[in-house]
Parts: structure tokens; C-alpha cells; sequence
């Protein structure tokens, strides 16, 4: 089966990892919003066990990512070394000019061995499980919408770490592409309409000490996104195989959180009823025994994640971070552009602008895009 065009690839990727973000989205808000039938009791309660959910979904997205590999790539006598990349010891040669982590003038290229590439995974999946705590934290210090405005900034940090720790440098049109989408995601943001009647989520105000756990998580997450790019311009290793160890390191990771005594959990991590039961796994299975109907929609949540992940790591390792994290941060607003046409929702006129910054941005990469693929057409026609 041959290979689809660059830009039928790129929608395929959009479009899955939109697809996939809403349906998820269902499933956590039911997940942390339903009130599950007691079979012991007559009460309900809400299901809390974060970091058991957390384990369960890369447990899911560890298999399918493997079942991805040996549908796609297995073939009679390859081992599974081959078949996961451990055995990718040489830089990839460039895909897409666009994607600093295919640059072939890095630096950082080199030869590495599998025991390398496990401790970047194990690394990208510790800092990965780092920055969901200090993201959650920072809720309970920062009101809602200052946190979205946080996030809608993600590209910066993105890009900041890349320059930083890796030295990574980027084409000039590539920073002036991530100043417009975030501007115009901010603005989107920003200029939103509230409800004076609907109340907001978190405090009133933000803190200090929210905004600081804030700028905490976006950096984490930067340090993430830059050194994925890092691993992708040092091995010949495809996103499936780079979401099954990093899926397989943060379910041992999240199972050893699970496995640490109630008594030294921090008690706003420490999901409710926690007090009641040794650790954060006996808790998890305790619910679950007393309010059966959960399960359904835990693995609801754990397939429907596996699934955007799918999407999320072939989107990466094709098209670098940058792109990934402009799908992401763009999500909401295309969403809501959609309910705009669909049901006759309204935006305000800064959102227009906001839309129009970054849709602008977008048009701008593509005719980059454009002329770089008809130059290197002419180069090709001349030899």
C-alpha cells in the first residue's frame, strides 16, 4: 500500500487527534462528573482515583501501540528489538525541513545504544508524570480561565527548551509562526465571553504561588516536547514505538506512586476515602468492588486516550512537536468555530481577531511549505 501525500497525511493526523480529544473529553468529564451507584450502600459517589486511571490508560496505550507495531511492521524473523527500535542506533535522515528534530545539520547527532534510548524514555516519561501534579495544583491557586490563557502559551516554552537544552535552531518564519498562533489562541482565550451567572472553575483570583506552579507544568511540558524531538534526530524510531516505552515506563511509574502508603500521600493528591485504605491502589479496587458500573467507562476513557495517542506520537515523530503542540493548542478554538456554524453560537470581536491571527499564521507555513516543495522540484528537474 503506498504511502499517502504529505498532506493527506497531516489531515488524517488532525483530524484523529481531534476526533479522538473529544471523545475522550466525554469520557473524562463523565468520569469526574457522574455520581456511580453504591451496590453496598444506598448513596453514590464520584470516582476519584486519578493516578489509577492514569495507570490503567498507559497500560491500554502500551498494548495498542504494540498491537499498531505488529500489524504494520512485523514481518517473519524480525525480532522484537527491531520491531520496538531498540536496535536504531543511527540518526534518521531528514523528512520534512520544516521539523527541527529531522534536521541534519543538529549537532546533537550521534550514535547511541539501546541502553541510551531506554533512559530517554524513562526520562521523558518521569517529567511527563511530573508535570500532571503541578498542573493540577496550580488549579486549586489560579482561576480557570488564567489557567487556559497558561496553556494557549504552550508553544513558547515548546520551542524555548529546544533552544536551550539542545541548541536546536529553527527557520525564522518558525518563531514568527509561534508568536502569531499563540497571540491568536490568546486573544481567542482572553476575549471569551463569561457568563455572569455561570460560575467559574477554581478561585476567583489566582495566586502567586498558582502562577508559578503554572510556569512549572509548561516548562515540564516543554522539557518533554524538545527532548522526544532530541530522540527522533538521534534514532530511526517511529512514533508507535516511542509511545510503547514511554507508556510502559509511566504505568510503572504510576503503579509504584499507587503503591506508596496513604499515610505518606500528600494529602492533595491523596484521592478521597484514601484515609480508609492502605494505599491509593487499595482505594482504586475498593470503589470499584462497592460502584461496578465505573468500569465501563474506565475503559471507555483508557481506549478512547490509547487511541488519540495513536494519532499524537505519528503526528510527532512526522511532523516534530511544534506542529503537534499547534494541533492541540488550536483544538478548542476550531471546536468552537464549529459550533459557531453548526449552532449559531456567537464570538466576540477580539475572538475574531484571535481566529484571524492564527489562521493567517497557519496560511503563512503552508506557502512556505509551497515554495520549498516547488524549489526542490526545480532542483530535482535540473539534475
Amino acid at each position: 500500500m503506498a504511502p499517502l501525500p504529505p498532506v493527506a497525511q497531516l489531515v488524517v493526523c488532525v483530524g484523529g487527534i481531534y476526533a479522538s480529544f473529544i471523545l475522550w473529553a466525554v469520557c473524562q468529564e463523565r468520569l469526574s462528573t457522574t455520581p456511580y451507584e453504591s451496590v453496598l450502600f444506598p448513596r453514590s459517589d464520584k470516582f476519584r482515583a486519578v493516578v489509577f486511571l492514569n495507570t490503567i490508560q498507559s497500560l491500554f496505550s502500551a498494548m495498542s501501540a504494540l498491537i499498531f507495531l505488529l500489524l504494520t511492521k512485523h514481518q517473519p524473523g524480525m525480532s522484537y528489538s527491531t520491531l520496538l527500535g531498540l536496535n536504531a542506533a543511527s540518526p534518521p535522515s531528514p523528512l520534512l525541513s520544516g521539523n527541527p528534530s529531522k534536521d541534519p545539520s543538529s549537532k546533537s547527532r550521534r550514535k547511541k545504544g539501546p541502553s541510551a534510548l531506554l533512559r530517554s524514555y524513562a526520562f521523558i516519561s518521569l517529567v511527563s508524570s511530573l508535570a500532571s501534579p503541578f498542573g493540577f495544583l496550580a488549579l486549586s491557586h489560579i482561576s480557570f480561565p488564567t489557567l487556559l490563557l497558561g496553556k494557549s502559551c504552550k508553544l513558547v516554552p515548546v520551542m524555548m527548551m529546544n533552544i536551550i537544552l539542545y541548541r536546536r535552531r529553527f527557520p525564522p518564519h518558525k518563531y514568527l509562526l509561534v508568536a502569531m498562533v499563540t497571540a491568536g489562541i490568546w486573544a481567542f482565550m482572553a476575549f471569551k465571553e463569561v457568563s455572569p451567572t455561570k460560575p467559574g472553575k477554581g478561585p476567583a483570583t489566582s495566586s502567586a504561588l498558582g502562577l508559578v506552579l503554572l510556569t512549572i507544568n509548561l516548562v515540564l511540558d516543554g522539557v518533554v516536547n524538545s527532548t522526544q524531538d532530541e530522540v527522533f534526530a538521534n534514532y530511526k524510531i517511529d512514533g508507535p514505538q516511542m509511545m510503547f516505552f514511554m507508556n510502559v515506563c509511566s504505568t510503572i511509574i504510576t503503579t509504584v506512586a499507587m503503591l506508596v502508603p496513604s499515610a505518606l500521600t500528600p494529602s492533595v493528591l491523596a484521592p478521597a476515602g484514601s484515609e480508609d485504605h492502605w494505599n491509593a491502589l487499595a482505594t482504586a479496587l475498593a470503589f470499584i468492588r462497592e460502584h461496578p458500573t465505573v468500569v465501563k467507562d474506565v475503559l471507555l476513557f483508557s481506549l478512547t486516550g490509547a487511541v488519540g495517542q495513536l494519532f499524537i506520537f505519528l503526528t510527532l515523530s512526522l511532523y516534530g512537536s511544534l506542529t503537534l503542540v499547534t494541533i492541540t493548542v488550536t483544538r478548542k478554538m476550531v471546536t468552537m468555530l464549529l459550533s459557531v456554524f453548526l449552532f449559531d453560537h456567537h464570538l466576540t470581536l477580539g475572538q475574531w481577531g484571535g481566529v484571524g491571527v492564527v489562521f493567517a499564521a497557519i496560511g503563512m507555513e503552508a506557502e512556505v511549505k509551497r515554495r520549498e516543495s516547488s524549489k526542490k522540484k526545480k532542483d530535482r528537474s535540473k539534475l
